[in-house]
């Protein structure tokens, strides 16, 4: 097993390192670095997005919830899939067409002003930390599980070759990753998915009914509020994962690697069919792994139900199929912690670096080496984190992300692109409301503070809901609103309608006033 798990690992890796070796002779400018050069077509953007999206968390997150929890594990999976409906006819198109490279690029389109980019830049970058630091963390418990190396020495072999995507192939290596890594996982998916089908004679109701008699919840299996006390959490859970997406800065950055609205557009409909499906796939293996494998054998190896699909794969296509799965977790950890590099380092180099601190004034040389060494930064800084968060719960870092993204990102992005009124005061006093009120609400919540030690701290918790959402998400929206409707700024009544001409038609147009 292990020279079959290695062999598959040094595939994927120097399929990978090809990859970036040919993409690296293509990156010689900010725009080729960032976004390809916009030159992806809409199914290699589409792929590139599932790639993106479907990281380890979803993968073997929601299959272990679904084995654990039943009903209710799906609700991430329904939460994920309808969240791509909100990109789809919200932000997609407006956000290629009057973005660049980051979503400060989009804000600052409409209002030209520091502030706005540097705050807007603040909260991908948290976003971005968080994310990041789960899917590392993640990295480095699957390595030493399978290795038995230390978990310090798996975590930096993830961090050493995600910057080396980055750095050297930029957006082209980093979506020619993430499009094999969604081939690859949709693969594994549908092979575990016939194997269990199979047993069950193809018979779904025949699934469910097996499901529900091996899992010890019984009956309440099939219902929703297995695993929660409180119906709100759910509600806000849900909330945050709805709209988190449309806020996300690695899935937004997608956007500006094709030629146009249309393109866009098209990459966002594949993306959407394909997160589809992935995530239908995963009932067949949240209750394929509580039949075949067993609760307990599950919650045994991990209790939040991680190593579920691994095992089930284990046990209905022994240890070459657990291998193939293995290899391309691994896959999946690098692809998406990549475009999260890149994403991060957008908002240092183009924003920090290139718009403020160069006043927009840095040649093409400039940017792809602050790029670079922006890149280097993020990696360093989230595998120094990484390592102190070993038994830290991840689970509450991408639910923060999420939160952050729907609370912090979506209100500007939103007021920008449809409230006329909408001004530089209320984009401030957006981001910041929404970043701050999801900060310090999961800094109180039972994430961090649980009596019984299951947290970081032992304590009792001052915010009685896990996600933060459905209180930080209006509270961003407020403080945009609030923010513009007290601001003394004047209406700019002709930017306002420029942009709305360029969001729509994707050309920027003289308009008289």
């Amino acid at each position: 097993m292990n020279f079959t798990v290695i062999s598959l690992f040094l595939i994927i890796v120097a399929a990978t390192l090809v990859i970036t070796y040919f993409a690296a002779k293509r990156t010689n400018t900010a725009s080729e670095f960032y976004t390809a050069g916009g030159g992806l077509t809409g199914w290699q953007n589409g792929l590139a997005i599932a790639g993106d999206y479907l990281s380890a968390a979803s993968f073997l997150g929601i299959a272990g919830a679904i084995a654990l929890t039943g009903f209710e594990g799906f609700y991430y999976s329904v939460g994920y899939l309808v969240g791509y409906l909100v990109v789809l006819f919200i932000v997609a198109e407006p956000m290629r067409n009057i973005g660049k490279y980051t979503i400060a690029d989009m804000l600052t389109a409409r209002f030209d002003l520091k502030k706005v980019r540097g705050i807007a830049a603040l909260s991908t970058i948290t976003i971005v930390t968080f994310y990041m630091i789960a899917q590392l963390v993640g990295a480095g418990a699957l390595i030493q599980l399978l290795f038995g190396i230390p978990y310090w020495v798996a975590v930096i072999i993830v961090g050493v070759m995600m910057t080396t995507y980055v750095m050297f192939g930029g957006m082209t290596a980093t979506s020619w990753v993430q499009i094999i890594k969604a081939v690859l996982l949709m693969a594994g998916m549908f092979i575990i998915s016939l194997i269990v089908l199979f047993h069950v004679n193809f018979n779904i109701v025949e699934l469910f009914t097996q499901a529900r008699d091996a899992s010890p919840h019984g009956a309440s299996y099939l219902n929703p509020g297995v695993d929660s006390d409180l119906p709100l959490d759910t509600i806000s859970l849900m909330l945050a994962l709805v709209l988190g997406t449309a806020g996300l800065p690695h899935i937004l950055l997608r956007f500006f690697t094709v030629k146009d609205a249309k393109t866009a557009r098209a990459s966002v409909i594949t993306a959407t069919w394909i997160v589809g499906i992935f995530y239908l796939l995963t009932i067949f293996l949240g209750m394929g792994a509580v039949i075949f494998v067993g609760h307990e054998t599950i919650v045994a190896n991990n209790p939040a139900g991680n190593m579920a699909a691994p095992l089930l794969a284990q046990v209905l296509g022994g240890d070459l199929l657990f291998s193939f799965i293995a290899a391309v977790t691994f896959a999946t950890i690098l692809a998406v912690v990549a475009g999260l590099v890149l994403s991060g380092a957008s908002a240092f180099a183009h924003d920090l670096y290139g718009q403020i601190l160069k006043k927009g004034q840095a040649t093409e040389k400039q940017q792809v080496v602050a790029a670079r060494v922006a890149s280097l930064s993020v990696a360093a800084m989230s595998i120094t984190l990484a390592l102190f968060a070993q038994n830290l719960n991840v689970a509450f870092l991408v639910a923060l992300a999420f939160c952050v993204a729907a609370s912090a990102n979506l209100p500007p992005i939103i007021f920008t692109i449809y409230w006329k009124r909408f001004n530089t005061t209320g984009a401030i006093t957006g981001i910041l409301s929404g970043l701050i009120s999801a900060l310090v609400l999961v800094m109180l919540s039972p994430n961090v503070l649980d009596p019984d030690g299951n947290a970081i701290i032992v304590g009792d918790p001052l915010f009685p809901l896990a996600n933060p959402a459905i209180i930080s998400v209006p509270l961003g929206f407020l403080g945009a609103y609030l923010g513009t409707i007290f601001s003394s700024r004047k209406l700019d009544t002709e930017k306002y309608r420029e942009i709305k001409v360029k969001a729509n038609t994707g050309f920027k147009e003289e308009i008289d006033s």
